[in-house]
């Protein structure tokens, strides 16, 4: 195969990570900054280029976008799923994902674990929004902020009252959300490739840090999965579509509560803390798709005008 992953540093452990697997595996695989691909849209003839080249000879593509590159990046992911190239991870789940309010109300109407969670826009609805999620202290979280940026912990209703003000004032979007104290600065992460858990880790908050992510300084470490962590996690990535993501949840008193499915996870935390090499799962996986895909496009090509499957 042919393979791209779509980052915008080719550098990042994730990134090389896969490069390196894939190639070790016999496939060819490229970086390809998807901020500087650009898309042809004419009847029957899709294509994408990339620095002045055509690049449809891509078999399948790894996206990693970030959160601050969504609609573009998607918009990249979709225009090679209509030129039939496969991707590890839909567009459409992409989108969905990293809307942090739609993927919680997915995971609401699916009856899936999750930390009361409120969102308002006005000034005059913050009393009621803060007793809607059982009062302070609670979570006040940016709806475009990653690894741990724009969550703020509010111990009490004056400074939550103060927080979201001035987050409304500035014109941010937010979601308000309880906390869970049992927790203690603890989350865990599930790994997914292909409806399975093919990883997971504690992560540890570091001392006087409520953010346990590890781009905040919090630390890995191996964890045995509940049934009921293992069971909301795929839950949670099969409701969203996503076939590659990470799922954080916390441990509480009423079970496993989804806080983010995310559809470009890390690979070095993970790898490192497990000792598994979540990278070839991930290519396996697209091996395994792209061998299903050879012989329907062969038995396309033997039906005849007007025949139907």
């Amino acid at each position: 195969m042919r393979i791209a992953v779509l980052s915008t540093n080719k550098n990042l452990y994730s990134t090389q990570r896969l490069v390196e697997v894939a190639q070790q595996r016999g496939h060819e695989c490229i970086v390809i900054d998807h901020r500087q691909c650009y898309v042809g849209i004419k009847q029957g003839e899709p294509s994408i280029h990339y620095k002045g080249q055509d690049i449809s000879n891509i078999d399948a593509v790894i996206p990693r976008i970030g959160a601050s590159v969504t609609f573009y990046g998607s918009a990249i992911v979709r225009q090679f799923e209509i030129m039939g190239v496969i991707s590890a991870n839909p567009s459409q789940a992409i989108t969905r994902s990293r809307d942090k309010l739609r993927c919680m109300q997915i995971l609401s109407g699916a009856s899936i674990g999750m930390p009361i969670t409120g969102f308002a826009r006005q000034t005059k609805d913050v009393d009621d929004l803060i007793k809607m999620v059982g009062g302070a202290p609670l979570v006040i979280k940016l709806l475009e902020g990653t690894q741990g940026i724009g969550v703020v912990l509010a111990e009490t209703k004056k400074a939550a009252s103060s927080v979201i003000e001035a987050f409304y004032g500035l014109g941010n979007n937010i979601l308000i959300q309880e906390y869970i104290k049992e927790s203690r600065g603890e989350d865990v992460r599930v790994f997914i490739v292909d409806g399975k858990v093919v990883g997971s880790m504690k992560r540890i908050a570091k001392e006087g840090e409520f953010r346990s992510n590890l781009h905040r300084g919090g630390i890995a470490d191996t964890i045995r999965l509940t049934k009921a962590e293992k069971d909301t996690a795929l839950r949670a990535a099969a409701e969203l579509g996503l076939t590659v993501c990470g799922v954080d949840m916390l441990q509480s008193d009423r079970g496993p509560l989804v806080l983010e499915v995310n559809s470009s996870p890390g690979l070095e935390g993970i790898e490192k803390a497990t000792g598994k090499n979540i990278s070839a799962s991930i290519i396996e996986f697209l091996e395994k798709r792209y061998a299903l895909r050879k012989p329907q496009k062969e038995r396309r090509k033997k039906i005849k005008v007007g025949q139907t499957l």
